[in-house]
């Protein structure tokens, strides 16, 4: 009788309660550094949609300074091109504000999607030309 019961295979439950913490401390390990990569990739993202729109503004404004060197160009929702229309080119789903133009050339231009903001400004250096930080 007693040797049935030793010849029976299996795991204890202190085997699979160490199994278990051990895969538990490998969890606890991993998960700050994908968060990490997932933050990375979320700036990335917020970069390139920035840098959209930032390029169909560009557009559109050269498109009015064709026409008139001499006119005032705003980017305004009451100006001569509206954030719409910016947005439209850009194909993206943010909001666009604050936009800056100086001689026909884009300067300044914030972009606000997903809880983050990226800021693009001609005034920085070219690899800080665009900061990202959270939402207000």
């Amino acid at each position: 009788m007693f040797k049935k019961l030793k010849e029976k295979k299996g795991f204890t439950l202190v085997e699979l309660i160490v199994v278990l913490v051990i895969l538990a401390i490998l969890a606890a390990l991993l998960i700050p550094a994908l968060t990490k990569y997932i933050d990375k990739a979320k700036e990335k993202s917020i970069t390139a949609e920035t840098r959209q729109a930032v390029m169909a503004a560009q557009t559109l404004v050269d498109e009015k300074w064709a026409d008139d060197q001499n006119a005032t160009i705003t980017v305004k929702e009451d100006g001569t091109i509206t954030y719409d229309a910016v947005k439209d080119l850009a194909e993206v789903k943010g909001a666009i504000s604050a936009v800056e133009i100086k001689d026909g050339k884009i300067t300044s231009l914030t972009y606000t999607h997903a809880g983050k903001q990226c800021v693009y400004s001609t005034d920085k250096t070219a690899d800080k030309m665009y900061t990202v930080t959270k939402a207000n």
